[in-house]
């Protein structure tokens, strides 16, 4: 069992409900849960195009998003971070001292093999254990 788990969240995926699940199935008794989303702010010439203001709304409305799919769950701790996917979850679990992540997965594909997904990328990097969940 552990005693603190760490769970990505893609708001857009269903699949959040399935790992908390499974994060609470493998937490210790007084264990904690934090359910992390990762905002990645627009890259590359595509900053260029939005306005400041659009960007930081596109933030407060992820944020809302994330309130509103945890709020219902007892003992759930909703957590926001900007940054890129995968190593900001590694790095988030590395330096507040998570004994494990709990992530979902989607059937591998074609392009997984050359780029690899977040959940491989976490799988080989994070410094403690990691659970997937494979989406049905």
């Amino acid at each position: 069992m552990y005693k603190k788990i760490l769970v990505p969240m893609a708001l857009d995926h269903d699949i959040s409900q399935h790992t908390l699940e499974v994060a609470r199935a493998l937490t210790a008794e007084g264990g904690e849960i934090v359910a992390l989303h990762v905002y990645e702010m627009p890259q590359g010439s595509v900053s260029a195009y939005l306005d400041k203001d659009m960007v930081a709304e596109g933030f407060r409305a992820a944020n809302r998003v994330l309130r509103e799919k945890t709020e219902d769950l007892e003992g759930i701790q909703p957590e926001i971070v900007k940054g890129h996917t995968a190593r900001t979850i590694i790095d988030y679990a590395n330096n507040n001292d998570f004994d494990c992540i709990v992530i979902g997965s989607h059937k591998p594909g074609l392009s997984d093999y050359f780029l690899g997904s977040t959940a491989s990328r976490v799988v080989r990097h994070a410094g403690c254990a990691v659970h997937v969940h494979r989406g049905i």
